[in-house]
């Protein structure tokens, strides 16, 4: 695809949710269908249809990454949610990972490459979008602690100096081999573009008081890995669009411009038309209306939606910026507030054209 071809979505007024697991928990068989590739690739292509976008995003589910990276050391799928290292990685942990990714993968990996293959084989119209977890943000989901081994290795403080730092710097290793591994795989399958999603690099895993004094841990530790990834991307000739729904600086945002997303999907703690002053002209904006309180009649009522997509899309278009109106994140269904939920979706798809 072309960074045209991402502008032009913006210049028709393109307005989406990233609602796959809306349409997928309507389901009766969910939990099977994240299993079967072709039929989780029909709730992508239904998914697409339904918010008439031409971008046919994956399912957000975040955990993948982590299942498949302890699974390649020998922890079972099933303890993949709450494990966490206790003690450093063994020194033969990377080897031992990339001999393992390159014999077999889990079968929710399987069923996500085979998703990618199905919209591409059989929805010519849609663009596939890959998903992945940023390596950031997964190696913060094998750790019991992060926060303290960043916040000393932002202080000055060495690998060699805390076993903790030295954690943290294998999981990275770690995590980016995994995630370049299924990114690959998904490219292999026909992706398009990849949506990175890394909501744990944000003010809350890095002192914006380290950064602003000069600290370099938000680029060695959450920016160059993802460097890797926009590397990997551009030699194959696929899209990267990137996503933080974290709470961040100018400082961070601006880093992330570094990378050169085709799109940046921010969450709603950021005003939009701001940052639009900072975000160069070639990246599209994405988002950014509070979709993860939609299922609360009191904290977001449709009242409140059709405001504050009123409010985003015209200081949107007074900016000038490329902008394409959706949610801050995925939309997520909420056990028994199913109705309320897609009324607020329908609400910001509709609402002030």
């Amino acid at each position: 695809m072309s960074r045209q071809y991402y502008h032009d979505l913006a210049r028709r007024n393109l307005r989406m949710p990233i609602g796959t697991d809306l349409v997928l928990r309507e389901k009766p068989d969910q939990e099977a269908i994240l299993l079967r590739g072709e039929r989780l690739g029909d709730v992508l292509i239904e998914s697409a249809r339904r918010y008439h976008t031409p971008l046919a995003i994956h399912l957000m589910d975040l955990m993948i990454e982590k299942a498949e990276l302890l699974a390649a050391l020998g922890i079972p799928v099933e303890q993949a949610e709450t494990y966490q290292f206790t003690a450093p990685p063994a020194d033969d942990a990377l080897p031992r990972l990339k001999a393992s990714l390159a014999k077999k993968i889990t079968p929710r990996l399987s069923a996500n490459v085979q998703a990618v293959a199905r919209i591409a084989t059989s929805a010519p119209d849609l663009v596939p979008i890959g998903m992945s977890i940023g390596p950031f943000s997964l190696m913060s989901k094998l750790l019991l602690d992060p926060i303290t081994p960043v916040y000393m290795a932002g202080s000055g403080a060495s690998a060699a100096d805390d076993p903790e730092i030295h954690t943290v710097e294998q999981t990275l290793e770690l995590a980016i081999t995994t995630i370049l591994h299924g990114i690959n795989l998904q490219i292999d399958a026909g992706a398009k573009a990849i949506l990175v999603a890394e909501p744990a690099a944000n003010k809350a895993y890095f002192s914006p008081n380290q950064l602003a004094t000069g600290s370099d841990i938000f680029d060695r530790y959450a920016i160059s890995f993802n460097r890797r990834i926009k590397s990997l991307l551009d030699s194959r000739g696929v899209d990267l669009i990137f996503h933080c729904c974290g709470e961040i600086t100018e400082q961070m945002l601006k880093a992330f411009t570094t990378l050169e997303p085709v799109m940046l999907s921010l969450g709603s703690s950021r005003r939009l038309w701001d940052d639009a002053k900072l975000v160069p002209e070639s990246i599209v904006l994405y988002g950014n209306l509070p979709t993860k309180k939609f299922y609360s009649d009191t904290e977001m009522p449709v009242s409140k939606v059709l405001e504050l997509t009123r409010e985003i899309d015209s200081r949107m278009r007074a900016t000038g910026h490329a902008f394409v109106l959706g949610s801050e994140c995925d939309v997520l269904s909420v056990t028994g507030s199913e109705r309320i939920i897609r009324e607020k979706v329908d609400a910001m798809m509709a609402g002030g054209l």
